[in-house]
């Protein structure tokens, strides 16, 4: 690939991991706050595992035994799909029709779901807080789902050009920039841009779409990996369009709270 393709490969796979890296750890944290940190720490640690293993089976496979140019065709496929999600969200909420992203109010939602009615439980016989089941499930399936989605990124951008690798490294260091800025500011998630990264990210996913799409259908783009940042320039100017001209029909706004239970 192009250096400057690279480049755009390894930016999307880190915002798009950092999104959801937020999301688990705003689960994660409220798990810890709310039945115990060790319980949420080894449920997230236990996620981490699976995930790691399903990335390792999964990612050789696609680049030793499925033909590149099928292989482009399917996952530029799939990420089309992926991406168009993204911004479809993202159009809503520049309208007013879906909420912005709160984890502040998504936090004390968890909060106070998990705290209902529960007793934190005395320590084990070495002395150590005892686990909560309830606290490792809700951390394994926040981090588990959250980590899914950062897995079929990885294996999306990184194996439609054979960057497994790029990718893989990418999403691990958005993982350890999210871990290491929860640690400092523990429920302090409210100030990530995570609106503006998924409109990014989002027309990132449906560029790199387009361009393996196309190549996998024999499509052969002017400037080879050049055209990607093209792509990119184009979707952003239809996203900035569809959002100008749906804004003066939709004022009406939406609540956190019905967002996130949309």
């Amino acid at each position: 690939m192009h250096p400057s393709s690279d480049i755009t490969l390894a930016v999307a796979v880190f915002l798009g991991s950092a999104v959801e890296s937020v999301e688990a750890l705003t689960i994660i944290v409220a798990a810890g706050v709310s039945r115990g940190w060790r319980s949420a720490l080894e449920g997230a640690a236990c996620a981490l595992g699976v995930l790691i293993v399903l990335v390792a089976a999964l990612g050789p496979a696609l680049v030793h035994l499925v033909p590149i140019d099928v292989l482009r065709a399917v996952v530029g496929t799939l990420l089309l799909v992926f991406g168009l999600q993204w911004l479809r969200k993202a159009v809503l909420r520049a309208v007013g029709l879906k909420a912005k992203h709160d984890e502040d109010a998504i936090f004390r939602q968890h909060v106070e779901s998990l705290s209902a009615g529960h007793q934190a439980p005395g320590p084990d016989v070495a002395g150590r807080p005892a686990r909560d089941a309830t606290g490792f499930v809700v951390a394994f399936k926040g981090t588990f789902l959250e980590g899914l989605e950062v897995a079929i990124i990885v294996l999306g951008l990184g194996g439609g050009d054979h960057q497994l690798g790029l990718a893989s490294a990418a999403a691990g260091a958005a993982i350890l920039v999210v871990a290491a800025v929860g640690v400092v500011v523990a429920r302090q998630l409210a100030g990530v841009p995570e609106n503006a990264m998924k409109v990014v990210v989002g027309l990132m996913l449906v560029s790199f779409g387009t361009f393996w799409a196309g190549e996998g259908l024999g499509v052969r783009w002017p400037g080879s990996d050049l055209a990607i940042p093209v792509l990119v320039g184009i979707y952003a100017v239809v996203t900035w369009a569809l959002v100008q001209l749906s804004r003066p029909r939709h004022r009406a706004a939406v609540s956190p709270e019905q967002a996130h239970a949309s």
